[in-house]
């Protein structure tokens, strides 16, 4: 019964980057502290079927959900803000929905039509769109449309966009369109013929946008707004502005200041309240408030780029507020990291995170700064290929298996202690291929991880090809390097902790994912409480 579920799309013009998904997690925590059901989604308009394949340096963290999908980093932002998960259903992509369409037509399922982007391209975008409210579990479904007005990729969403306002009517679907206000320091000026075009090129595609929201780093006056809705034919009340703020979780409180949500609702004909923020507030209050810092080193090869390593970042932030710390996170790059000068790199940090990552560069680095953090006692958290680099340290320097390794790295390895699965072994396509989504992990009763979770059992995300060797199980924990997390369907180990260590944990999985506002993930918890114990000692 879609006919009970409202659609809102957010796009966006001027430039990349202005924050749509931020925009979209923002009104739809506004709207689900209201009572309503919401969840959103992302349509990316590049070719690629998902971004599995994609380089880091290129789009960012690659995403991943409870039934495996690798996304869009944003669709992270979504589970942050709503504390709810998403699933495949959340991110289309344009080469998906090729895929769709050109396997529907090898099928002849067409009948022998020409197949064109109208209407067989539209048509299955709209019912990607529309999945999502079958069953009627959804009141309100935001769509992030991916881009910026005008680009050539972008059409065809637009065009879907256009023909649901159209099928379905005005109280049921809503466009917002997220445009820049320059400011001009020469002239002391904020300019508004950039939103103007935007606006236009938007309604060129048969689009009348119903709210802006507009990116700003001054604020709008009475007449701006007034020349905003004149040129562009929104209401006055329809021109929202959106300051630049200091954290992104700033933003609900901005956009319900606003009235973005109450705007929002009038046009879908539903009841707007005043949303219950208290607990998301709370967070702020903590996080704004720290009593402590605590210095965190983050050490990976894609530290050039934040977005990289974006769910570890928020994760920080989370536990941070929990622990009333700020976490003070240095990215190094493991390539610049040796013998010579790890001393002087790490010595200052109150606790280490080895990142996760592919391939074998910056590896050398990566297990000198876990010598050094287990000789030193100080924290250390490694993340799937942290993990595995803290086995391998461990084998080259105490169970002296020179030249240790995974297989990855080194395929001729005489102590392949880290090694391809067996079910991978004869994948040849790369992408979708790797361990992806929830796995189930049992937990050894007299652990640390046992007492972090307080749960017997847990389930956590993966992404992965290659694992902890189990042949060399038997002599790494002769000595101290012990399994306590064990996958309940593959028997393989997902956990490593170091005996007579204040906090030396390393995770085949990625509890990143998982961690959210209101629900911050243990292990980050935990680990920024052993840092700030480890500030305190000092």
């Amino acid at each position: 019964m879609l006919n009970s579920t409202k659609f809102i799309f957010v796009t966006g013009g001027v430039s990349s980057s202005l924050g749509k998904g931020i925009i979209a997690a923002s009104l739809a925590k506004l709207l689900q502290s209201q009572g309503y059901k919401v969840t959103i989604q992302k349509l990316d308009p590049y070719i690629n079927i998902d971004p599995g394949t994609l380089n880091p340096y290129e789009h960012g963290e690659c995403y991943v959900t409870n039934d495996g999908a690798e996304t869009d980093l944003d669709l992270g932002h979504y589970e942050r803000f709503l504390n709810v998960p998403t699933s495949q259903a959340n991110n289309i992509t344009t080469g998906r929905i090729y895929q769709s369409v050109i396997n529907k037509e090898r099928k002849g399922e067409y009948l022998g039509r020409t197949v064109q982007v109208i209407p067989h391209i539209t048509d299955e975008i709209k019912k990607s769109i529309k999945y999502l409210a079958e069953n009627n579990q959804y009141d309100i479904i935001i769509t992030e449309i991916g881009g910026t007005v005008g680009d050539i990729e972008s059409l065809p969403y637009i065009e879907a966009l256009r023909q649901m306002k159209w099928e379905m009517g005005e109280k049921n679907v809503v466009a917002i369109h997220l445009t820049l206000i320059p400011y001009l320091s020469a002239a002391k000026e904020l300019k508004t013929k950039p939103t103007q075009h935007s606006v236009k090129t938007l309604m060129e595609s048969g689009v009348q946008a119903d709210v802006l929201v507009c990116r700003t780093e001054h604020e709008i006056n009475d007449s701006i707004r007034d020349k905003l809705a004149r040129f562009c034919n929104v209401d006055t009340d329809s021109v929202i502005q959106s300051v630049d703020v200091k954290t992104i979780y700033d933003v609900p409180n901005c956009m319900s200041s606003e009235g973005l949500d109450k705007v929002v609702l009038k046009k879908l004909g539903l009841k707007f309240t005043k949303p219950d923020l208290s607990s998301w507030n709370e967070f702020l209050d903590k996080y704004k408030n720290p009593k402590n810092t605590v210095k965190i080193a983050l050490i990976g090869k894609y530290v050039e780029l934040q977005d990289s390593y974006k769910s570890i970042l928020e994760s920080f932030i989370h536990s941070g507020a929990v622990n009333e710390v700020k976490v003070e996170v240095t990215a190094i790059h493991s390539e610049h990291i040796n013998k010579e000068n790890i001393a002087e790199k790490l010595e200052n940090f109150n606790g280490v995170l080895v990142a996760p990552g592919f391939g074998e560069r910056g590896i050398e680095g990566k297990i000198e700064a876990i010598k050094y953090v287990r000789l030193k006692k100080i924290p250390f958290f490694g993340i799937c290929l942290g993990m595995q680099m803290a086995v391998i340290e461990f084998c080259r320097n105490v169970l002296n298996m020179d030249g240790a390794n995974s297989t990855e790295m080194d395929k001729k390895t005489t102590y392949p202690v880290i090694d391809l699965m067996d079910d991978q072994k004869n994948i040849v396509n790369k992408g979708g291929t790797m361990r992806l989504g929830s796995w189930n992990c049992k937990l050894n009763d007299d652990s640390l991880v046992h007492k972090i979770y307080n749960t017997n059992t847990i389930d956590e995300r993966h992404r992965h090809r290659y694992e902890f060797n189990s042949e060399y199980i038997k002599e790494i924990e002769d000595n101290g390097l012990i399994a306590t997390g064990i996958n309940i369907d593959t028997e393989l180990v997902e956990i490593v902790e170091l005996k007579n260590h204040p906090w030396f944990i390393g995770v085949q999985f990625h509890p990143e994912y998982k961690s959210t506002v209101l629900n911050p993930h243990p292990l980050f918890v935990s680990f920024i409480s052993a840092a700030l114990k480890n500030y305190n000692n000092q």
